[in-house]
Parts: C-alpha cells; structure tokens; sequence
C-alpha cells in the first residue's frame, strides 16, 4: 500500500431521535497526492456543499472519501455545490475543534478520550484503503450556517472505558491504497 494522504478529517453527525439532520466533514490535509489544503463538506436539507479555496481539491475530497464514509450511508447525496472560500480550523485534541468557511462555522468540545485507530480494509467505494489516525470522541458539537444553528444534537454511546459519539476529532490521519 502507498500514501495517499496525511492530515486529519474531523467530523459531526447531528441528530433528531433516529434523523440525521446534518452531517460536517471538515479536512486539513498536509500532503496528498492531489496537492495540500483544506476543505469542508457540509450535507443538510438534502444539499451537499463543498467550502474551500481549491474547489477541484474540495471536490475530490467529497468524491473520493467523504460520500463514502459511513456517516453519510443512507443520506440522499446529490451532485455538490462547490464554493471557493477561505477555511480556518482550529484543531486541538485537548480542547475541541473551531472551523469556518464562508457562512458555516463548526465547533466541536468536551473531548471524552484519545485513541489510536488502524485498519486495512475501510472500503471508499468498493476498494479497501488503509487508515491510520488518532481519534478522539467529543461530546457536543454544533454546526451554523447564515449565524443559524442547525437542528439536532450529538449522540454519544460505547462505555467508559471506551466512548464513542457523533462528533469526533481525529489527527496524525494516514490513507493508504
């Protein structure tokens, strides 16, 4: 397996009971093999909207990992809305996580654990790819888009010794293909 990309993909699930109401992907890449930056794919309301500076880089992000994650499983997910923006994130496995493009901003706390993540079979579209990364649950969240925050809240679940939850941080991300 070869490095496709290094850098680290938080993301957020918001729910109503069983609903997702809305689903972030937020992406700062170091290196990858289609250049370095940052990105976020905000789905809500059936949309999909790709924020970044290099709207081809955001693209194939969203097409090539993010449509596929099992987060987004069973979401309706049409062609996305590129929009070229700036996008600040600040990342911290202590404290949470603060991100902004454009009119979406996403905030992520109180972070219940840290641990080590590997795999070699995460399929992206039928094909297994190699993962590796620090991941760390976060028991709230919120996603605003217009100074409006949306619908839903985080679930959390797994145990004490283990939490688990819909928001989560991850850093040191390693794909491999």
């Amino acid at each position: 397996m070869r490095v496709i990309l290094c850098g680290a993909n938080p993301g957020v699930r918001l729910f109503d009971g069983d609903t997702v109401t809305a689903y972030a992907s937020v992406w700062v890449v170091d290196w990858s093999e289609r250049g370095a930056g940052s990105a976020i794919v905000l789905w809500h309301d059936g949309v999909v909207r790709v924020l970044g500076e290099d709207p081809a880089f955001g693209g194939w992000l969203e097409r090539a990992f993010t449509r596929h994650f099992p987060e987004a499983d069973g979401l309706p997910w049409p062609e996305p809305t590129p929009e070229r923006t700036a996008v600040e994130v600040r990342l911290d496995l202590g404290t949470g996580l603060s991100a902004r493009a454009g009119d979406v901003e996403i905030t992520m706390s109180g972070v219940l654990d840290r641990r080590a993540f590997e795999t070699d079979e995460f399929p992206l579209d039928g094909v297994p790819h190699g993962l590796r990364l620090v991941t760390a649950p976060t028991s709230d969240a919120t996603i605003e888009v217009g100074g409006r925050r949306l619908a839903g809240t985080v679930t959390r679940g797994g145990s004490a010794d283990r939490p688990s939850s819909s928001a989560f941080l991850t850093t040191a991300e390693v794909w491999l293909r």
